[in-house]
């Protein structure tokens, strides 16, 4: 009779392709992820990398997370090699219209550009830093 009931239980379970992924269900451990769920998550991790991984972005605002002083576009031109005027321009229009830069111009001759970062520019490039220190953290150890 054991074993009828265990054959009944092995065939009351779900299959594995309706079974929900585990979760962390202590939330002292600072993983609350109450409201999301996984489709809404992967569309929002689509528009971050969007944001985040196009050419010259990232290298635009780490210097800015090192100062609180503006920083002028001829000192992004002088340091960012391999990067055309271009590049840099379009990069730079498009964090200010995401409301990640500041952008200041000046009326003098020759023209001054600066650029800050918003809060929310600031707090994007505190991630940035954490993710950087969660890889710096992690590739040593795995060299070990």
């Amino acid at each position: 009779m054991e074993t009828i009931g265990k054959q009944k239980e092995r065939t009351s379970r779900p299959h594995r392709n309706t079974e929900k992924l585990p979760m962390i269900h202590d939330m002292s451990q600072g993983c609350d992820f109450t409201g999301f769920d996984p489709d809404t998550l992967m569309k929002e991790t689509v528009r971050l990398r969007k944001l985040i991984t196009k050419r010259g972005t990232l290298e635009i605002l780490i210097p800015l997370c090192c100062t609180t002083n503006p920083v002028r576009y001829i000192k992004f031109r002088n340091t960012m090699k391999g990067f055309s005027s271009k590049t840099l321009a379009i990069r730079l229009k498009e964090l200010e219209k995401g409301g990640i830069l500041e952008r200041h111009a000046y009326n003098e001759i020759p023209p001054r550009v600066e650029y800050n970062l918003t809060n929310k520019g600031q707090e994007l490039v505190e991630s940035v830093i954490n993710l950087l220190q969660w890889m710096r953290k992690w590739s040593s150890k795995s060299k070990n």
